[in-house]
Formats: structure tokens, C-alpha cells, sequence
């Protein structure tokens, strides 16, 4: 550059305030920093999402699928809607004996079932339906794996056909006496229940009346309150203290599931990788599903639970003509037969529901 040049271009800019060469500067740098923030915002974003996706990934290889539903024959047809069965098992996997006698599990061998319910998934939305362990069913023919025996088709409660051939027969069971093919199959022991009740930081109940019972430990009072898992465990197996007794505890169970997935989908869990990977591995120890069952499956499930709890479905007990009636077998529960076969009509088909919504309690 010449002199000329430079002293014209100073005195070209001579007049200029100061100000002017910093606003210069100012608007080159903006673009720049916003280049930084939204580059930030979408390394967040990335990151977020790839813990999600792993976490999804880790959680689905974990799934326990032992269970093979299509291992035997002469099974229902396929109907509309999907149909998940949903056991909450006395497994004690995962428990040492401290906390056996903490949580009340007692001590017996094997496994047993605490609760049964059918969640059906359709056009008409989702309907929930327990069915107590107590009901009277006629197990069908079936070999004793633990013995080698084998036996025809007999009357007994619907508990005892889990005890006799796990969820093979338990789901072969239902199935027999209710007409459903159930499409997916989900079980929880108790330390899996526990440790999710605690990873989501407890579940909120409203007891009409205080609760005290030896057998399950449960020592509730009456109000709102936010149940950790022991306590929410003993809440679900409790039925001593029912006036309905087993019938009463499956009211419970429903109650008690639907606040557990209001609780598990409250806002901040969904998209945090450190939330998700503590509530889902809580379970994943004692989770056992059917060989068909993926991750996005039991995701589904729970978003159907979480409807359900949100007023957009229904929660059922099957209809029954008797309680605590006198059988070989002991005190059994009955199914009124025309009721719960329109009931079971009515979700073969994907039809509306027309019983009654069971009405909640505050």
C-alpha cells in the first residue's frame, strides 16, 4: 500500500467513533458463538440419545427368555389385540437370607405365584384383568417336571398350576379356561419388584384404613403416603387384613401397578441415561419373559399400564359367582361362567369392554 492509500484510508476512517470498529468486531464474533452453542446443544442431544440407544441395548441382551409359549400344542387361535400376562412371582432369586426375613418371603423352595393379571391391548384401548390365585380352573393334562408324573386334566386353583409347571402351565392354563392366547409373558420376583419400587424413588398410595398384618409385614397408615418397596411389597401381598381377602389383594395389585408406571414415566426419567439405567437394570435380576418378548415389547406394556393409570383404559377383576368356597383343594374363589366368558369373548375379538371399570379408591 502507498502512503497516498494509507493517509486516505486514515482519513477516511478519522471521523468514525471508536464504537463503530467494535460493533464490527462484535457482529463477526456472534456468529461464531452461536456456531458453539448449537454445536454444544447437538453434542448434548447425541450424547443423550447414545446412552439411551446403549442402555436400550445393554437392558435388552440382559432379558432372561426362558420361556418358550409355543412349546406345546393345542393352543387358542390368534385373536385381535395383543394379550401380555403379567405374574408377580415369590421368587426369592436375588435375596440373601437377610433379606428374606426383612421382607417377610418366608422360606419355601420353588416359586410361586402372587399375582396374575391379563393386560389386553386393542382398538378400544387397554384393559387390565386379574385373575386371583385362588380361582377355581381345571388345570390341563400335564407332566410334573420335578417328579416325572403325569396327570389328566383336574380341577384346581390356578396358583397351584404355576407351582406344578411354572409359566409353561400356568399360561397353558389360562389359556384353557379363558379362551385368550396370550402373546407375551412377563414375570417379576420379589427383589426385582423392590428395587424398582426404590429406583423410581417410591410409589404414592392413598390407604382408605391403616394396614397391620404379621404375615406380609405390612404396617401402613391410613392416608397418602409413598411407599418404598418393602413397604410396597408387603401393600400387594397382604390379604388378611381384606374383607374380600385374595380377591381384595388382586384390587390392590391393579392399584398399585398403575401408580408404579404413572411414577416410573414422571418427567425427567424417559430421555436421562442415569435415570433409565438404575430403574431398568433395578428389575432386570429376577425378569423373566417369553423367548418372543423384546425390550420394546415390555416397553409398550408398561406405556399400556401407564394409560390404564391415566383413566384410558380399564381395570377388571374377572367376574365371580362365589369366594371362599370348600374344595378339595381348600377355600377356592369362583368364576361366575356366563360374565367372564362375554368378558373373555369380548377381548378375543378386540371388542369394547362392557364390564363395569372398577372404580378407584382414593
Amino acid at each position: 500500500m502507498t502512503d497516498e492509500v494509507a493517509d486516505a484510508s486514515m482519513e477516511h476512517y478519522a471521523g468514525r467513533p471508536s464504537s463503530h470498529y467494535g460493533s464490527r468486531r462484535a457482529h463477526a464474533r456472534r456468529p461464531k458463538k452461536r456456531r458453539r452453542v448449537v454445536r454444544a446443544v447437538l453434542g448434548l442431544v447425541a450424547a443423550v440419545l447414545a446412552g439411551a440407544v446403549g442402555t436400550y441395548g445393554w437392558a435388552d441382551t440382559k432379558l432372561n427368555r426362558d420361556v418358550d409359549l409355543d412349546s406345546y400344542g393345542d393352543r387358542p387361535p390368534r385373536g385381535k389385540g395383543t394379550n401380555y400376562l403379567i405374574v408377580g412371582s415369590d421368587s426369592r432369586d436375588g435375596l440373601s437370607q437377610g433379606d428374606i426375613k426383612d421382607l417377610h418371603a418366608g422360606g419355601g423352595g420353588g416359586r410361586r405365584t402372587d399375582s396374575m393379571i391379563v393386560l389386553h391391548t386393542g382398538a378400544h384401548g387397554t384393559s387390565m384383568v386379574s385373575l386371583p390365585r385362588d380361582s377355581w380352573v381345571t388345570v390341563p393334562g400335564h407332566t410334573n417336571p420335578a417328579t416325572g408324573k403325569t396327570s389328566g386334566p383336574t380341577g384346581n386353583k390356578l396358583n397351584a398350576a404355576f407351582s406344578y409347571g411354572g409359566p409353561r402351565l400356568l399360561t397353558r392354563t389360562i389359556e384353557y379356561n379363558t379362551g385368550l392366547r396370550i402373546d407375551h409373558y412377563a414375570e417379576i420376583g420379589f427383589a426385582g419388584f423392590v428395587n424398582i419400587v426404590d429406583a423410581v424413588g417410591g410409589v404414592r398410595m392413598c390407604l382408605e384404613r391403616g394396614i397391620k398384618d404379621k404375615k406380609s409385614g405390612a404396617d401402613l397408615k391410613k392416608g397418602c403416603q409413598t411407599l418404598n418397596g418393602k413397604q410396597a411389597l408387603a401393600f400387594v401381598r397382604q390379604r388378611h387384613q381384606e374383607a374380600e381377602g385374595d380377591l381384595g389383594r388382586t384390587k390392590n395389585q391393579q392399584r398399585f401397578l398403575s401408580s408404579l408406571a404413572h411414577q416410573a414415566a414422571a418427567p425427567g426419567t424417559v430421555f436421562d441415561p442415569s435415570e433409565i439405567y438404575p430403574t431398568v437394570n433395578a428389575g432386570l435380576d429376577t425378569l423373566i419373559v417369553d423367548k418372543d418378548t423384546s425390550l420394546r415389547d415390555l416397553t409398550t406394556l408398561f406405556r399400556a399400564v401407564q394409560s390404564v393409570s391415566g383413566g384410558k383404559g380399564k381395570q377388571i377383576n374377572v367376574p365371580v359367582s362365589g369366594i371362599g368356597i370348600p374344595t378339595s383343594k381348600g377355600s377356592v374363589i369362583k368364576w361366575d361362567e356366563k360374565q367372564s366368558r362375554r368378558l373373555f369373548d369380548e377381548l378375543r375379538h378386540d371388542r369394547p369392554v362392557t364390564m363395569p371399570r372398577e372404580r378407584p379408591r382414593k
